[in-house]
């Protein structure tokens, strides 16, 4: 369940027969967008130009917070007979308290054990029966919960969101079994796989020096045991209030008839004091760090590399974004070309910004850009590292062309776009949630391609200079201990 509460796999199944019941084509459930490859041929960047003129796609976005603090976005849109509910609590494993690590991630668990009229896994079959698909997973700063049913079934799910916000079953016995889930998923997805937690769970770790960026995620083992079911309840009192929450629902229904529902099941269900904000400030790198990772089930070395962004929403970040696209994004990416084409060190490279828990706008805090490769284990690291540093030199000393940023835009607005439309309406709920939660703003949605287009080419080189110089670097190195098959 971390970061996906059911298999990748079952879910494209689940929501394959919702698509041949109701007419729809299949769309990816991955967070993670890949944008096509940008060609260089002059008839593709005459095409790059007229694409960044085009008008801006416009998500309908209604908002407002009821009497008890919970913020609404309701967005239209009739495509399809499906509604997307999404309930997102603003606490991720990031911003948990000290000496509750682990907590935000076993809530995500906990919240299918059952509630006041709900008996434990029947959310579930609530959804499942009404031929929808549901999901959980927690993040950097939130931890999120989303059905997709048939649009007759909104008020259904409406009223068992609500449900659980309002009354959660916490028990000895689901709190001793779901401790139990998080440890089991622990050692099966990290302590026992090759390259487990590489490098999304460790590079935090190792680049990070405040606690709350640095810690471990997942959580100790001997905190989730020490837990207590006042602990739970506490924490449940807390984080899942309704003024630290936001209720998406995107699609086919009636805003009117939506906004008096939502104000029937979950106007009621008091508010709570809420902690004063961590700090997550991190100090600025003044030095290359670089770590090496044994690693008993890996058979061949790998590497990952990250910087730290610029603060979210400044006219660097979204050069970064940019930068990304240039660099890291595609086939026709810098690094692509250079580490897989050229010199034929990797199959492939991976990464990008929250590329492995999410995209880059639903976090809020510090945040890396991160790459990773798998090699072969007669290239070694410092060539590797030495090529990244070739390519992001190339950028200084050439410089960022207007034509090189326009195909850069084009990238990020097909990326964008992917992300809006992925799993009917989720990408689109995504975004809401997270602008509602962390710029009390779901209206941001509609303004990202504005904040792109603005960036020029001489702060790309600004931002080159100061986020992707050597000593704002992180490097870590995995060194396979396992034998490989003949």
């Amino acid at each position: 369940m971390f970061p996906h509460m059911m298999r990748l796999y079952a879910l494209r199944q689940r929501l394959l027969s919702l698509s041949v019941g109701l007419g729809l084509a299949l769309a990816s459930c991955s967070q993670k967008t890949t944008a096509p490859a940008a060609s260089s041929t002059a008839t593709d960047q005459g095409k790059a130009a007229a694409v960044t003129e085009m008008a801006a796609y416009q998500v309908p976005v209604d908002y407002y917070t009821l009497d008890n603090g919970l913020k609404v976005v309701l967005s239209p849109d009739t495509t399809a007979p499906v509604a997307t509910v999404a309930v997102y609590y603003n606490i991720g494993f990031r911003i948990e308290p000290k000496d509750r690590t682990g907590f935000a991630h076993l809530f995500e668990h906990m919240m299918f054990q059952g509630s006041d009229n709900l008996g434990k896994m029947e959310f579930i079959q609530l959804v499942q029966k009404n031929g929808g698909i549901l999901n959980g997973s927690t993040r950097y700063d939130f931890t999120n919960y989303f059905e997709i049913v048939p649009a007759h079934k909104l008020q259904t799910m409406l009223w068992a969101e609500a449900d659980r916000m309002k009354g959660l079953n916490i028990t000895q016995e689901n709190l001793k079994n779901q401790q139990e889930v998080v440890k089991n998923e622990v050692k099966v997805n990290v302590l026992n796989q090759p390259y487990g937690g590489f490098p999304w769970l460790d590079m935090p770790q190792y680049a990070n020096k405040n606690w709350y960026n640095a810690h471990n995620f997942y959580g100790d083992l001997e905190d989730l045991d020490a837990a207590s079911l006042e602990d739970v309840r506490s924490f449940f009192k807390t984080y899942y209030s309704p003024n630290n929450a936001v209720v998406v629902v995107v699609g086919d229904f009636d805003p009117a008839q939506a906004g008096t529902w939502i104000k029937e099941y979950f106007g009621d269900i008091p508010a709570s004091p809420l902690p004063k904000p961590a700090n997550l400030s991190e100090p600025r790198q003044e030095r290359e760090q670089r770590f090496t990772k044994d690693d008993k089930l890996a058979t061949r070395p790998a590497l990952a590399f990250a910087y730290h962004m610029p603060e979210r929403n400044t006219p660097e970040y979204y050069a970064m974004g940019l930068l990304d696209q240039i660099l890291l994004q595609g086939k026709d990416s810098r690094l692509y070309q250079a580490l897989v084409q050229e010199r034929g060190y990797t199959g492939s490279v991976d990464g990008g910004i929250n590329a492995y828990l999410g995209n880059m706008f639903n976090y809020n805090g510090p945040m890396l850009w991160m790459g990773d490769l798998v090699h072969d284990k007669n290239v070694s690291a410092d060539s590797i590292v030495a090529v990244l540093d070739q390519e992001v030199a190339k950028l200084q000393r050439q410089g960022v062309s207007q034509e090189m940023l326009d195909l850069a835009i084009v990238k990020m607005r097909s990326s964008l776009y992917d992300q809006i439309s992925q799993l009917y309406g989720f990408g689109k709920a995504d975004l809401l949630a997270s602008f509602a939660l962390f710029d009390d703003k779901p209206a941001r949605i509609n303004q990202l391609e504005e904040e792109f287009r603005k960036v020029t080419p001489e702060l790309m080189q600004r931002t080159i200079l100061e986020y992707l110089r050597p000593t704002n670097r992180t490097v870590l190195i995995v060194n396979p201990q396992a034998k490989a098959e003949m």
